[in-house]
């Protein structure tokens, strides 16, 4: 990764009629990193994404993309970018190779020169023994390979990819994960959309915190987890009633707290002496605790911070 910018957004919006589904989005990406966008299903990152590679307009904002104005150069953009989306697009009936041929020709690919990209992506999705077999005899790992390799195959300078590991199996995440790894030390940007911390943890250099079309944070994963350390108290309880929740998101030092799944999620910038207050206050209510914990800091009690709830399939 060098500093040379190779996406500049400012204030991207899209409307839906009265709602926003992204709303006033502003950030750099540079070339080599893997920006990684965390966010939970429907906080509008495919609707930035199909902004961002022309498949959507935006209803205001700027951008550029590889120095072309996103208004203005769709057609210019389209050819140095690659999606892959997070539903499938591939042929069933045909080969991976046919539909690589297909897709390729999209891209006016023709002749030796499809024949070399098709060969290399195929490598790159590690299908090259599988690649005359029809699609649908693929397992839904095999699949998410192989759109990665249709993305990757007019050599795209940027990639997006919107969550590409749903519903994959292990062997072929880490697949995936290797082919991100070696493509971006080879000079490949990669822009990728999850809602698994675990993935933007481990594979992005950045990563934004998306929440209902805002991007509210913006950094490292080490410096994001950095400021939430020692923020979070866990509370488990067999049950909760609400006015005692509201009880606990008044007391002094408490910033936010959150009930899901029979965890009480609390942050405070002084978690030891809101722990005191917060497991004294639900004695007192009689709630019965079954677990108390102060967990090791990472990107899901970073979105509570950020967000005010935690971030769950």
């Amino acid at each position: 990764m060098n500093g040379e910018v190779v996406m500049d957004i400012r204030g991207l919006v899209r409307r839906y009629g009265d709602f926003v589904a992204v709303d006033g989005v502003e950030f750099q990406v540079f070339r080599g990193e893997v920006f990684g966008l965390l966010g939970p299903n429907g906080a509008g990152k495919s609707t930035l994404i199909g902004m961002l590679t022309c498949v959507l307009a935006p209803s205001g904002g700027e951008a550029t993309i590889l120095g072309f104005d996103l208004l203005s150069q769709r057609e210019r953009i389209k050819k140095v970018v690659g999606l892959v989306p997070q539903d499938l697009a591939l042929y069933q009936t045909l080969s991976a190779r046919d539909n690589l041929a297909f897709f390729g020709a999209l891209h006016d690919l023709k002749g030796r020169r499809l024949k070399e990209r098709i060969n290399l992506v195929l490598g790159i999705a590690r299908l090259e023994d599988w690649a005359d077999r029809p699609v649908r005899t693929y397992s839904g790992g095999m699949k998410r390979r192989l759109n990665l390799a249709v993305g990757l195959l007019h050599e795209p300078q940027i990639l997006f990819l919107d969550e590409p590991t749903v519903g994959v199996d292990p062997q072929s995440r880490n697949h995936i994960f290797e082919s991100i790894r070696q493509l971006t030390a080879e000079g490949l940007t990669v822009f990728y959309t999850t809602h698994y911390m675990e993935e933007a943890q481990s594979l992005c250099h950045r990563v934004g915190i998306f929440d209902r079309g805002r991007l509210v944070a913006l950094d490292t994963p080490k410096n994001l987890i950095q400021q939430a350390r020692s923020r979070t108290l866990e509370v488990g309880v067999l049950s909760l009633p609400a006015a005692v929740l509201e009880e606990v998101k008044g007391l002094p030092g408490v910033e936010q707290a959150v009930l899901e799944n029979s965890i009480l999620f609390v942050t405070a910038a002084d978690v030891t002496a809101a722990a005191v207050k917060v497991l004294s206050l639900l004695q007192q209510k009689e709630v019965m605790i079954t677990s108390v914990n102060t967990p090791e800091a990472n990107l899901e009690t970073v979105f509570l911070k950020y967000t005010g709830k935690t971030l769950r399939d």
